[in-house]
């Protein structure tokens, strides 16, 4: 267990006259009750003694003070490491995220106070199984609270992206912003100094950790969402018609179905549940007979494809996301979908990802899941090889039988394939007859 290899480290650091500890949230998640998904260590030993110790230290940050300590090899994970920090205390922040000078401390006092939050500064000695609690930890983590350490504003000066982490923090806990570090996050303009992409990975860890509406609605009321994500913002007041939405506007819709995500949670899925709207308040219209927002799903699809560049997405993210985004509207017509129509929106790239938007887009609405339990039946009753049947005739054929290659070539063949999906067409020679009566050649 990495827990065994981080214990190990705390000893062998300890036995060589060091302190260490365990320090951050893997203190507070034991103190919880919870599993920690990693291990740090605090220690005075300076990265070289550090290294000195562990020969096989990966020394990637070492100039904050900070290496990483393989686990030991009898572990079932090899790829498993644990976290080094040197006692520090930091000079300058001129970035607005990492500081620009360290200095080596030997009080661990004075590390846990340059740390983000209280319940973030906990101590432990798993050797002893003591913590060291300089900052009122325990007390916040029984009443509740995300409390910066020090001087909020001073701690969120130091690095921007602690704003985000308070809310994630409280969000995922149910924990309420300790008032005077609430007013310090509703400086909100400061956050445009943190990275996209790192504003992006704490969105990400908001919407897939298991309590993304109360992250929204926290980023909300603390002026977060405007600087972050404008668009969603928008979507707050936006009425919809309540023969479809009963449950309210288009900013009301997304945070119900947000609530609903599963867990485990794809990302692609979690953004393209939170985007699956963001072309209603550019289209909202009330027609004569109801509120309208014609074409949506195109605006929608480009608005979309803006934030995943702002936001650093990888290719093939974003392109999972602007498909769960300009398919969601079709679902309402996959009954009088024809059979080839049918199989080939079934079998588009990561299909069960459309399903679950669409599972939960209704459960957030109008509660009728007619169209899903009608696809979820036909998949599970559709073998691969009638989903995706092999080519009865290719274009060496076309060639044989006389036709010369160009773009009719793709138009025949999609033809062909159409009438295999409908059962149409059986065999070669039942295609070979259908493109000599339906393309004949000149």
């Amino acid at each position: 267990m990495l827990k065994d290899s981080a214990v190990s480290i705390v000893r062998s650091l300890q036995e060589s006259g060091y302190q260490a500890y365990f320090v951050g949230g893997c203190v507070r998640d034991m103190i919880l009750g919870r599993e920690p998904a990693d291990y740090d260590v605090a220690t005075d030993a300076t990265p070289d003694q550090v290294m000195r110790i562990f020969p096989e230290t990966y020394a990637v940050r070492a100039k904050f003070g900070v290496v990483l300590v393989p686990a030991p090899s009898h572990n079932a994970n090899e790829n498993e490491v644990v976290e080094v920090a040197t006692f520090r205390s930091d000079i300058g922040y001129s970035d607005g995220r990492h500081p620009d000078q360290v200095r080596y401390s030997k009080d661990p006092r004075e590390d846990v106070e340059r740390r983000d939050f209280t319940v973030n500064g906990l101590l432990l000695d798993p050797i002893k199984d003591e913590v060291l609690d300089f900052v009122g930890g325990r007390k916040d983590l029984e009443a509740g609270v995300i409390r910066a350490i020090g001087e909020p504003e001073r701690r969120f000066a130091e690095d921007k992206l602690r704003m985000l982490r308070a809310v994630r923090f409280a969000a995922r806990f149910g924990y309420t912003i300790e008032p005077v570090t609430f007013a310090a996050i509703q400086k909100a303009p400061q956050i445009h100094q943190v990275s996209r992409e790192r504003v992006r990975d704490e969105l990400t860890k908001m919407l897939t950790e298991g309590h993304a509406r109360s992250a929204f609605l926290l980023l909300d009321q603390t002026g977060l969402l405007r600087e972050v994500l404008p668009e969603i913002s928008d979507m707050k007041g936006v009425e919809q018609p309540p023969q479809f939405h009963p449950e309210g506007d288009v900013f009301v819709h997304t945070l119900l179905l947000l609530d609903k995500l599963p867990q485990p949670c794809p990302p692609t899925l979690a953004w393209g549940a939170l985007l699956h709207d963001v072309g209603k308040p550019a289209t909202f219209r009330i027609a004569p007979d109801r509120i309208r927002f014609d074409g949506h799903v195109d605006v929608g699809v480009k608005m979309a494809e803006e934030i995943c560049g702002r936001l650093r997405f990888s290719n093939d993210d974003a392109a999972q996301i602007l498909a769960l985004i300009g398919n969601h509207m079709r679902f309402a017509q996959a009954q009088q979908m024809k059979e080839s129509t049918l199989k080939k929106f079934m079998r588009m790239a990561r299909f069960e990802e459309h399903l679950e938007l669409h599972r939960m887009d209704c459960q957030a609405s109008h509660s009728d899941l007619t169209s899903f339990n009608f696809l979820r039946e036909k998949m599970a009753a559709t073998p691969a090889e009638v989903m995706r049947p092999a080519p009865l005739i290719t274009g060496d054929d076309l060639i044989d039988a006389g036709y010369s290659p160009g773009p009719q070539f793709k138009e025949i063949l999609a033809a062909i394939e159409d009438g295999q999906l409908e059962g149409r067409l059986r065999d070669r020679d039942a295609a070979m007859e259908f493109v000599r009566q339906q393309f004949p050649t000149v």
